[in-house]
Formats: C-alpha cells, structure tokens, sequence
C-alpha cells in the first residue's frame, strides 16, 4: 500500500502545481487525462494484472456510453458547441478516481475525487456545460467502475493489540 499512496500523492502534487499554474480549460483538460492515467499507473506499479483488466473494462465501457450518448442526444453546449450531453471531461475524470476507490479504497481516491470534482466545476463555471451534463457524465465514469471493479485483494497490514502490547498483523487474500 506504500506504493499506492506514493503513486496516489505524486498525482495530487502534480495536480496541485498544474491547477495552480494554469488557466481554467487548460487544467481540466490535464486532470481527465491525468486522472484515469493515476489510476491505470497504479494497477502497473502494484502489478496488479486482474486490476488492469478491470480498469480496461471500465474505461472502455465509459468511453461508449459517453460518446454514443454525445452522439446520439446531440445537445448545444451554453456557449454554443455541439455535444453538450454528457461532459465526457467529467465522466473520464470520475472514473479514475472510482476506480482507485473501488479497486484500492476511499482514503486513496480523495485527492482524485477533489480533482475530478473541479473538472465538472470548471466544465460549468466555462459554460462548456450544462450542470445536468456534468451530473450524468460523473454518474457514467462512476457506475462504469462500479459494474467492473473488485476490491484489490494484496497484502494488508493492520496494527493491533496483542496482550498488554501493541504489534501488527500481515494478511494476504487470495
């Protein structure tokens, strides 16, 4: 799990110095990109075969509903673009960050959650989107890993009491 949160932290800082050194539109475009990148180099760094599938599986699945939905609804955006609905910033960037939740758990995927949040903030505060677009676009990126993710079954290493001391247990789950 120390890999993880190395891996999960270096993306916050990463994320930090990109939103504080660009403009609204250049960032959010980073972060959907950014987000699911996290979260596809995490199953690579822990090795973890059966999470990429799975990764694989979600992300294509949120690429299709996304954009066939764009493509078949066709709504104007506020600012006068074509394929309004839904945010596919937004559905990208949910589903990294529900799948680090999902696969490796909750305290994880904060930093990426925040993250993705500010990409359906932005999508509206630009008037790129309607908030009815970013809504079902981080709808969409989270019930795709949802459907696809299992909870990541490496070793697991827990403090507890023992007698009138403290130590720690190491589990593995197969």
């Amino acid at each position: 799990m120390k890999k993880l949160f190395t891996t999960s932290a270096s993306s916050l800082v990463v994320a930090s110095s990109l939103m504080a050194g660009s403009t609204t539109g250049t960032t959010e475009d980073i972060l959907q990109v950014l987000i699911p990148l996290t979260a596809y180099g995490t199953t690579l760094y822990l090795d973890d075969e059966e999470g990429q599938t799975q990764f694989y599986k979600s992300f294509g699945t949120n690429l299709a509903v996304t954009y066939g939905l764009k493509f078949a609804v066709d709504k104007k955006r506020p600012n006068g673009g074509n394929n309004s609905f839904p945010s596919g910033h937004t559905s990208a960037a949910f589903q990294g960050a529900s799948f680090i939740h999902f696969r490796y758990g909750l305290k994880y995927s904060i930093p990426a959650y925040l993250a993705a949040a500010y990409v359906g903030y932005s999508r509206v505060a630009t008037d790129a989107h309607y908030t009815t677009d970013v809504v079902v676009g981080a709808l969409i990126g989270g019930l795709s890993s949802y459907y696809f993710t299992t909870e990541y079954k490496g070793y697991e290493i827990k403090p507890m009491a023992v007698n009138s001391g403290l130590g720690f247990s190491i589990s593995k789950t197969w």
